[in-house]
């Protein structure tokens, strides 16, 4: 059974840093991109970066790019999330999902990814 747990967030005052990190079992191979999606207070959820498997090729929302880091460690099976400068309108739970072995790219559709994490909290004050 493939499970992802999401953990590293926090409240953290604006212009602050936290690293996520989502560490992913149940899975024999790290062929498949995995992502980082988010939803704010009374938003929709949004796209906010992913990878693929072969670590190559990264995505990043607008709103996040040259603030935020993603990447993957295949020995600890683990995405990271780095965000530095961080701004109130960050303010989210963070989640990460994983796509199928099928796909092994990056994509900003949540639709295409298979498997979920519950969500870290990430909260961003002024």
């Amino acid at each position: 059974q493939v499970q992802l747990a999401e953990s590293g967030g926090g409240l953290v005052q604006a212009g602050g840093s936290l690293r996520l990190s989502c560490q992913i079992s149940g899975r024999t191979s790290s062929s498949y991109g995995t992502g980082w999606f988010r939803q704010g207070p009374q938003k929709e959820r949004e796209f906010v970066a992913a990878i693929s498997g072969g670590g190559a090729e990264t995505l990043y929302a607008d709103s996040v790019k040259g603030r935020f880091t993603i990447s993957r460690d295949y020995a600890r099976k683990t995405i990271y999330l780095e965000m530095n400068s961080l701004k109130p309108e960050d303010t989210a739970v963070y989640s990460c999902a994983s796509r199928s072995l099928l796909y092994s790219g990056a994509s900003v559709d949540a639709h295409s990814y298979t498997y979920w994490g519950q969500g870290t909290q990430v909260t961003v004050s002024s």
